[in-house]
């Protein structure tokens, strides 16, 4: 009886205990789904499986985003029918949005309008219209798409709304030499610290304050206008004359913006006192006076060594201000009057080596993915030893540099000539530095200014510091336009009718300079670029095309077939 029982086949479930069966299984998948549904919603958690972590957002993004204390929106003007290259930006903002949504919750939203929606040609022009007077300037982008070039009208913008307040954020950035691709890869590594800073701006907290000196010939208002505006969008910004205040202890950083007269030995140690303990300071000077007011009837003027008294603090500080002048053949322009049209003097933009543009940058978050800046009359800077400070060269020179020692003749009329190769070979020459650390001060051991109290070799109230450091007093001074008499947005060049990105990196350095959240680490966030083999792609398009299309339907056509065979197995058994 037990061998028979063992050796027995099994009997299959009645249809009707089969049915029970499924609706049991189904019903526990259910539960099981709406269970994990229920977890998800209260246990969250993100993978990001790519190699540089490209979807995984800072701690400083995500603290500010999760202490939002009213609702943000950001309206992106960036969407439409692109060609692919345009998609990968694209796609790169809605991902960085959709995480953002994540830790901002309610008070994040974010809205996507595509510019070219509307119906009629008169009513899409109409909006354009509404857009140029946001500000909001269109792009136009060309890449290669299947061999062919292509380009597209875009409006890389979005707009970042809080508390009734509006800031315009411009998505494409990166260096407009590099090539389209590239470019639009810096683009997306940039998008975080753009819309992260731009929210931080607009979101009401405690604003660090920003000392501009004055006092030693300094640059105006005027001639700083649109850097102390932009400053004033974040920072509290005073003007300050270190001979009518007792310190600057006030102050969370100090600018010094081309001081033409000295630095008597009272206000130096003023200076050295504020960076001794903790203070940051941005420093744009000139090692040479060019004084353009004083040429010669034959267009000729000389560079002479400036005295600012300061060239020992720097010193003790680690960097030396040389006495030069650095001539580079990648270059701005002059107007010069090439001859006579009828009765008018004929004026043509011509090279000018003096006003270098400057493209070689560090990886530095402050200078990553910069486009190029606009120097004049720039010397170099060297380092020197100095315990405990980091030095960090933000920007140089190109390889083709020409470096003249003080004092400089200056020809303008040298910019007719065509100029040799073979004189500039100098190499780079670095123009911006910053120093981290412990400063020393350079009144350490030494009597204080008109007394008789000598300051201890190490102040009791000494911290670390940031400074920077760029050989060129101009770099923050914005052309007048002759007509309103108001400066032009920095870094403007009426002649090549271009905006260079010194806003951009002096932003980037008070950011660095000031920021205690560490954002302005974001901008060092790089992804990787991996381009397919072009050659490669175009001999096996059709291939892969046809497996692309053929293959699911192949594994559709077994998958049915397979299916059928069970089933038709399975039920003749009840059959039997």
């Amino acid at each position: 009886m037990e061998n028979t029982l063992t050796n027995s086949p099994v009997a299959p479930l009645a249809p009707a205990s089969r049915k029970r069966h499924d609706l049991t299984v189904f019903a526990a998948v259910v539960a099981g789904l709406l269970l994990l549904n229920f977890a998800a919603q209260r246990l969250f958690f993100r993978l990001d499986l790519t190699e540089e972590k490209r979807y995984t957002m800072s701690p400083a993004t995500k603290t500010l985003l999760r202490d939002l204390k009213q609702p943000v929106t950001i309206t992106v003007y960036l969407t439409g029918d692109f060609p692919p290259a345009f998609r990968r930006l694209e796609q790169g903002v809605r991902e960085t949005l959709t995480e953002f949504q994540v830790y901002g919750g309610a008070n994040l939203n974010y809205i996507f309008i595509d510019p070219s929606a509307a119906s009629t040609e008169a009513a899409r022009n109409q909006f354009y219209a509404s857009l140029f007077k946001k500000g909001l300037k269109p792009t136009n982008l060309g890449a290669t798409e299947n061999g062919k070039r292509v380009e597209k009208i875009i409006f890389p913008w979005a707009v970042v709304s809080v508390g009734g307040q509006d800031r315009n954020v411009l998505l494409l950035r990166g260096n407009q030499a590099a090539p389209a691709d590239v470019r639009l890869n810096q683009s997306i590594e940039g998008l975080e610290y753009e819309l992260a800073s731009t929210i931080r701006t607009l979101t009401p907290s405690l604003r660090k304050r920003i000392g501009v000196i004055e006092g030693h010939g300094e640059l105006t208002n005027a001639q700083a206008g649109d850097m102390l505006s932009t400053w004033q969008q974040q920072y509290d910004v005073y003007r300050v004359t270190l001979s009518k205040v007792p310190d600057l202890r006030a102050l969370d950083a100090v600018v010094v913006a081309q001081p033409k007269t000295p630095y008597s030995e009272t206000d130096k140690f003023k200076l050295d006192q504020f960076i001794n303990q903790g203070g940051r300071a941005l420093f744009f000077v000139d090692a040479l006076r060019v004084d353009l007011d004083s040429v010669s009837r034959n267009g000729v003027a000389l560079a002479t060594p400036y005295n600012l008294n300061l060239d020992d603090l720097l010193f003790k500080y680690g960097l030396r201000l040389n006495q030069n002048l650095l001539l580079d053949l990648n270059c701005g322009q002059i107007p010069l009057v090439t001859g006579m049209d009828g009765n008018k003097p004929k004026i043509e933009p011509m090279p000018w080596q003096l006003y270098p543009l400057i493209n070689k940058f560090s990886a530095h978050p402050i200078t990553r993915n910069l486009d190029a800046v606009y120097l004049k009359f720039t010397g170099s800077l060297d380092t020197v030893k100095a315990r405990g400070i980091r030095k960090t060269p933000l920007l140089s020179t190109s390889r083709y540099t020409r470096v003249l020692p003080a004092p400089v003749p200056i020809n303008f009329n040298d910019a007719r000539l065509e100029p040799n190769p073979k004189l500039y070979k100098n190499g780079f020459q670095p123009v911006g530095y910053l120093l981290e650390g412990q400063f020393t001060s350079l009144f350490a051991n030494r009597a204080r200014p008109g007394t008789l109290k000598f300051q201890p070799e190490k102040s009791p109230n000494a911290k670390p510091s940031k400074i920077v450091v760029l050989a060129d007093g101009d770099f923050i001074r914005s052309e007048i336009d002759p007509k309103t008499g108001n400066p032009f947005r920095l870094g403007f060049d009426r002649l090549a009718n271009t905006e260079f990105a010194n806003r951009e990196l002096v932003m980037n350095a008070t950011d660095y300079l000031l920021d205690e959240t560490g954002l302005i680490a974001v901008r060092g966030k790089q992804i990787t670029l991996r381009p397919l083999d072009k050659v490669k792609l175009a001999e096996e398009r059709r291939r892969w095309q046809l497996l692309n299309i053929g293959a699911p339907l192949v594994l559709l056509g077994l998958f049915g077939a397979v299916r059928a065979w069970r089933r038709k197995r399975r039920y003749a058994s009840f059959a039997a």
